[in-house]
């Protein structure tokens, strides 16, 4: 891949090449305004918006009426994005999908207004694939959302709108969701820091409560592990969960050095391919380098979660698709859901008598999971079990049974933080033979994801990553 290959936006205007940390300095210390630094981010999201496709619904000229008065935060005044699954005022919600058509919302909803009490100003709302069930940005009918390191490759999912868009410049940080992986996947794909919190961190929205099991996780995709640290300190100032030890403000490496399992083989009994598996023993290498102490960790569960976690999924499909028109509006049409949805439905009514027993075995992951860190302080695996696909090796245009194989051998790590509840941070710290960037997975124990940012600096510090428009 040449550079010529490359999509982004960064230029010499307001923004430059900051981080939404500087921005915010520079917007506070009176430097810059909010009105020039959203006007530089609406600009870039034009010059970008046909070649990337990430963005679902714009909404700039509010946007440019907000940055005049933002409100106070530590990212006040900075630009940003909300991915199209969760409610923002005088927006519509359409979950990525043409089964319906969602009305504006009446209001933000409860993460909504968690995510902008850091002041921040979203520009409108960022696209995902359909119900957020995919791991790639990709439509039966549509144009999907390209990778900014390179077009012809999947930008990640289902937050890989909101990837696209922070990886290429057009926003220092994003909303982004993730619930079998939607915050790691598109910060893997696309070059970025991302980091899912432990369940209960952040506010849940009403149909994240209503799960059986709460598997998403709301959260952030940035550029510099500062940020994402700034972003969780903040969004712990307008709710901390008193279950949960506090995280603060983590400004740099921690002092103690950490005892790391590795995993390199998933659940799935597909091998780890050869560039994934070689970026991993060059993270443990690094960090033996740094004085940690690395050895083999074995796996938490056994492959009965593959089909369990299969079967959850598909109890999502089916709750959306007997539901809809109670839930989305009275015009959704199952029909014109995509092969994943439909497929997904069909498949949990074959095993719906399985129910009982999947919730069970899916909640004692989270005892299986703990048990692991009494022995280690943190878990090093790949993000994904082979590097970033093509754009149309996960299209839901092909069949169910072909694009669901590939789904879970490809996403075969990072469905297990979501059912067990724990945190887990995906780094850039590799880069394959394409040019394309391949990142590294480290879970810790629940309420942790202090120890992970320090960890998350340490190795900013020691191997920073690569910056698209170099």
């Amino acid at each position: 891949m040449t550079d010529d290959a490359r999509i982004h936006a960064f230029r010499d205007d307001a923004l430059g090449d900051l981080d939404a940390t500087g921005i915010a300095e520079l917007i506070a210390s009176g430097e810059l305004s909010s009105h020039e630094a959203v006007l530089a981010s609406v600009e870039r999201a034009e010059s970008v918006r046909d070649s990337l496709n990430a963005i679902a619904f714009p909404d700039f000229d509010r946007a440019l009426t907000r940055a005049a008065h933002p409100h106070s935060g530590v990212f006040a005044g900075v630009p940003t994005i909300v991915k199209d699954n969760v409610d923002l005022a005088g927006l519509p919600t359409n979950h990525g999908s043409a089964a319906f058509v969602a009305r504006p919302a009446r209001a933000d909803s409860d993460f909504a207004r968690q995510f902008l009490s850091t002041g921040a100003v979203p520009i409108g709302k960022s696209r995902l694939p359909e119900f957020g069930f995919s791991a790639s940005n990709e439509y039966a009918s549509a144009e999907p959302v390209h990778n900014p390191w390179n077009p012809a490759y999947s930008s990640g999912a289902s937050s890989g709108g909101s990837a696209a868009l922070v990886a290429s410049g057009v926003l220092p940080f994003a909303h982004a969701n993730d619930g079998g992986g939607s915050i790691r996947i598109p910060a893997a794909a696309c070059g970025l820091v991302g980091l899912k919190p432990t369940r209960g961190r952040t506010v849940a929205d009403p149909a994240d409560r209503a799960m059986p099991i709460r598997i998403v996780a709301q959260g952030v995709l940035t550029r510099s592990v500062r940020d994402t640290a700034r972003f969780y300190s903040a969004a712990e100032t307008y709710y901390r969960n008193p279950k949960l030890p506090p995280i603060r403000l983590v400004e740099g490496p921690g002092r103690t050095r950490l005892r790391i399992g590795v995993i390199i083989d998933s659940i799935t009994g597909i091998p780890t391919d050869d560039e994934t598996r070689a970026s991993v023993t060059e993270t443990a290498d690094l960090l033996d380098e740094l004085g940690h102490h690395v050895e083999e960790a074995p796996l938490p569960v056994d492959r009965s979660f593959v089909e369990d976690f299969s079967n959850y999924w598909g109890f999502l499909s089916f709750a959306i698709c007997a539901s809809g028109k109670r839930m989305l509006g009275p015009d959704f049409d199952k029909s014109k859901t995509d092969n994943l949805t439909r497929g997904l439905d069909a498949m949990y009514r074959k095993n719906i008598a399985k129910t009982p027993q999947v919730l069970y075995r899916l909640r004692r992951t989270h005892r299986q999971y703990s048990e692991l860190f009494q022995k280690y302080d943190v878990l090093l695996s790949p993000v994904l079990a082979h590097t970033t696909p093509r754009l149309g090796y996960l299209s839901p245009a092909q069949s169910f049974e072909e694009l669901f194989t590939r789904l879970v051998n490809y996403t075969a790590f990072t469905p297990m933080n979501n059912a067990s509840g724990g945190p887990a941070i995906s780094l850039p710290l590799h880069e394959t033979a394409a040019g394309l960037p391949l990142a590294s997975h480290f879970s810790a124990d629940h309420g942790d994801e202090r120890t992970l940012l320090e960890l998350a600096f340490e190795l900013e510090e020691a191997r920073p990553w690569r910056r698209i428009q170099d």
